[in-house]
């Protein structure tokens, strides 16, 4: 259910426009001009990536058709969410209202998968402590107008994201948009002013603690839930007004998202851009 959400599309926009764009950037500055010789050969996974999209068609063969009225989802979900919520969360935001509250379970899901993804791209390629930084990786050091021209933008950038993680409740945003344009603004000094310079600000071995901290913040509410005879992710049991206590849920498990997402991007980030060239 999207329910003409613009917080799609401005995920959408931040992550393609801004952070795909840097992650291809890295990612072509590792590859050498020439492809190597493959050691293995490459039909078993032709073979298994054929199967995989064959399934997928088969099991969207059942789906409704996008828009289709007559839908379940908008006979029974939607109307449900827009005639209770206002009245059970109380935000203008229906889109931040069903991913925080609603589908709160299903959110934690996704942010768990975020913190694995950061997980599994750390222990893949093998960073187990911190490098010495190089800085030859700067590659704009005699561009003193674009330096200035980015320390007026990043201060910008940041501000705006801490309106975006803050003010969900009422438009588009939240902790994945927020988090997003957060690692865009640290990606973007990292570009400017060097690898010794950004990892000074920010070092590596922040990045998994503080990836971590917030998975434990948006768990840690639904744990604070349970004990108070609530089910998990319950926030009306964070305040005597059962609205209060959902605006509080959302805004603590928001700033949970929206940490690790910024954590887990960067992390992925330094990785690729501190690892050396393959010849």
């Amino acid at each position: 259910m999207d329910l003409n959400a613009v917080d799609v599309a401005f995920t959408e926009a931040a992550v393609g426009a801004g952070v795909t764009t840097v992650m291809m950037l890295s990612s072509l500055f590792l590859t050498s001009r020439w492809e190597a010789t493959p050691k293995h050969n490459t039909l078993l996974p032709l073979l298994v990536v054929c199967i995989t999209g064959a399934v997928l068609v088969y099991a969207t063969l059942d789906a409704p058709l996008h828009g289709d009225p007559s839908a379940p989802v908008h006979q029974h979900v939607g109307p449900r969410y827009i005639e209770k919520g206002p009245a059970e969360i109380g935000m203008p935001n229906m889109v931040t209202a069903v991913l925080a509250s609603y589908r709160g379970f299903d959110t934690f899901g996704e942010t768990f998968v975020i913190f694995t993804a950061g997980l599994g791209v750390l222990l893949l390629l093998g960073i187990q402590r911190p490098h010495k930084p190089r800085p030859e990786l700067n590659t704009i050091d005699d561009e003193i107008v674009l330096k200035v021209v980015v320390k007026l933008l990043i201060p910008l950038i940041l501000l705006y994201a801490l309106y975006v993680q803050f003010h969900g409740d009422f438009g588009a945003g939240g902790g994945f948009q927020a988090g997003v344009i957060f690692a865009t603004g640290f990606i973007l000094y990292h570009l400017s002013f060097g690898e010794i310079e950004s990892r000074n600000v920010i070092p590596t071995r922040w990045l998994p603690r503080l990836a971590a901290l917030g998975v434990l913040i948006y768990g840690g509410v639904g744990i604070y839930s349970l004990l108070n005879n609530k089910p998990f992710l319950d926030y009306s049991a964070l305040a005597h007004d059962p609205v209060h206590g959902q605006h509080l849920g959302v805004l603590l498990v928001e700033l949970g998202v929206g940490i690790t997402v910024f954590s887990v991007i960067l992390l992925i980030f330094y990785i690729l851009a501190g690892r050396s060239r393959q010849s």
